[in-house]
């Protein structure tokens, strides 16, 4: 699985991780429909770092689809509104 964090680069991933991901995900989404921005903004931080520490980064010269894209982690709570809802970036 590839990742992709928007502005930084891409990852090769376990597919073990994305049951941690998708739960994190679900996160995001509750505390966005609940205005929770501080919430919010360490689920996303905490999503990224899983990414960046549990995967493999690609060599920027390599160009592969990615799997999954992830939004960067300065991404805004109102940008996260359009993003992070229904079922969030990960379907259930």
């Amino acid at each position: 699985m590839i990742i992709r964090i928007m502005g930084e680069g891409q990852y090769r991933a376990p597919d073990a991780i994305l049951e941690d991901l998708n739960a994190i995900d679900n996160r995001i989404v509750e505390l966005v429909e609940k205005g929770d921005r501080e919430g919010f903004r360490n689920e996303l931080l905490r999503m990224v770092s899983l990414v960046r520490e549990r995967c493999e980064p690609l060599d920027a010269t390599e160009i592969t689809e990615s799997d999954l894209i992830l939004p960067p982690p300065d991404l805004t709570f109102e940008e996260a509104r359009g993003i992070f809802r229904g079922q969030g970036l990960i379907e259930d």
